[in-house]
């Protein structure tokens, strides 16, 4: 941590603040700035972004995740949509 004679990092700054504001807001605040934010990145981005940014997501999972991550996330969807396996 800084003293009083030296400059502060981004980083410890960025984490300082991080946590007084995760102290002062609840979930609900969290919530809306999160919903407000999808909504100028929709407006903001065109089809082609998510499926760039969707594609990169699905390689960097499919090189971190193994087989039975993918059989469970299948499982569960299947559930939710209400899929019965005969």
């Amino acid at each position: 941590m800084a003293n009083n004679n030296e400059k502060m990092s981004r980083e410890e700054a960025g984490r300082k603040g991080g946590n007084k504001t995760s102290r002062e807001h609840d979930k609900e605040f969290y919530q809306d700035i999160g919903q407000k934010g999808g909504e100028t990145t929709a407006e903001e981005h065109d089809k082609e972004f998510y499926q760039e940014i969707g594609e990169k997501g699905g390689e960097q999972t499919s090189k971190n995740k193994d087989k039975e991550f993918y059989k469970e996330i299948g499982e569960k969807g299947g559930k939710k949509s209400g899929f019965q396996n005969s």
